[in-house]
């Protein structure tokens, strides 16, 4: 918790091209410390900058077939010199996945992914979370609860966001009944410890990670990976009490997304690019709320890498993700790049 690490391994300028235009950003590698890192979340709480992540020997399982990931979250005052905050790990469960957010009473909330595998096969998945009050001191860990639980083998809480003083997920979830697979649903909670049902998705395909985003005016934004059929990601809109929706098949694949809105014709969206299938790259995309998304720029990455957390800081937009570009072990990276290189 001690350990202030600088880590500025390149501090590069970069451009690509992209819409007729030369995008150019800075990246920085912010956190190496020897493990695999991986799957980011990036947040401003009380002045300060938050980056969440998954720790491990590599992507899910140690040399000795264990999968028991642990979560680190760092902080910053600058965005430049990081040191952590948090590490805490769970026998016996592989922790994936952490997203930050701030619920409305104002504490940090951190919610993770729980995977338990039995001799290197998955059993199941239940999910977690934990709050801090000022962003240095973390409490326990707590089992989340989810409506319908007792009929599934598997759920996935992959991201609260809050809105009006209620937090929004999409739940993928598989059923414990042979035969019934899995499905997607909309969730919602107060206290992030327990969440209640608002409606199923009828997305076909192993619909699963989803994010939530919302208009001025209520309206909330999905976007939903899928991993069957062609795999293109699903874009969905709808308006409070966000029972009737208009969905829309994306021209993309999706891995591990992020978006923010800045208005509804500009929407700026952080994912994996699947273009060069052996080739995987950390892609930014601009769009719009019909759901047409194009791309502006890669960054530095490739092989096993994306997962971003997108925040807009001042004239910038911050990139955090993974990549395994260098030597095929992740590390984390931050990009920055000029709100006016995006438009």
């Amino acid at each position: 918790m001690k350990n202030k690490v600088l880590i500025m391994c390149f501090g590069l300028f970069m451009g690509c091209v992209a819409m007729a235009q030369e995008v150019h950003f800075s990246t920085q590698k912010i956190w190496d410390n020897g493990t695999y890192s991986s799957f980011t979340s990036l947040l401003k709480y009380q002045g300060r900058y938050y980056c969440t992540f998954r720790e491990g020997e590599s992507h899910i399982f140690d040399k000795d077939g264990n999968a028991e990931g642990r979560i680190r979250v760092i902080v910053s005052q600058d965005g430049v010199t990081w040191e952590s905050a948090l590490l805490v790990g769970e026998k016996g469960v592989d922790l994936r996945d952490p997203k930050l957010s701030v619920t409305p009473d104002g504490r940090l909330m951190l919610s993770i992914g729980g995977s338990i595998y039995r001799e290197r096969k998955l059993m199941g998945h239940v999910p977690y979370v934990c709050f801090s009050k000022d962003g240095r001191k973390f409490g326990r860990l707590h089992r989340v609860k989810v409506e319908g639980e007792e009929q599934h083998k598997m759920d996935w809480i992959w991201r609260t966001t809050w809105h009006d003083g209620v937090g929004y997920t999409v739940n993928y979830f598989s059923s414990k009944e042979a035969g019934k697979g899995g499905g997607l649903s909309l969730m919602s909670t107060t206290d992030g410890l327990k969440y209640k049902l608002l409606t199923e998705f009828s997305i076909p395909d192993f619909p699963n990670e989803s994010t939530i985003r919302f208009l001025p005016d209520g309206r909330m934004l999905v976007m939903v990976r899928r991993d069957k059929g062609d795999a293109m990601g699903y874009w969905g809109v709808s308006r409070p009490p966000y029972q009737d929706w208009e969905w829309k098949k994306m021209e993309m694949r999706l891995g591990g997304p992020d978006f923010v809105v800045q208005d509804e014709q500009n929407i700026l969206m952080g994912s994996r690019t699947y273009y060069i299938p052996s080739r995987h790259k950390m892609a930014l995309y601009k769009g719009r709320l019909d759901g047409h998304f194009e791309e502006m720029c890669i960054l530095p990455s490739g092989g096993d890498c994306s997962y971003p957390g997108l925040l807009v800081e001042g004239n910038e937009l911050w990139v955090s993700y993974y990549s395994s570009h260098e030597d095929g072990r992740a590390r984390i990276y931050l990009s920055r790049i000029p709100l006016d290189m995006l438009k």
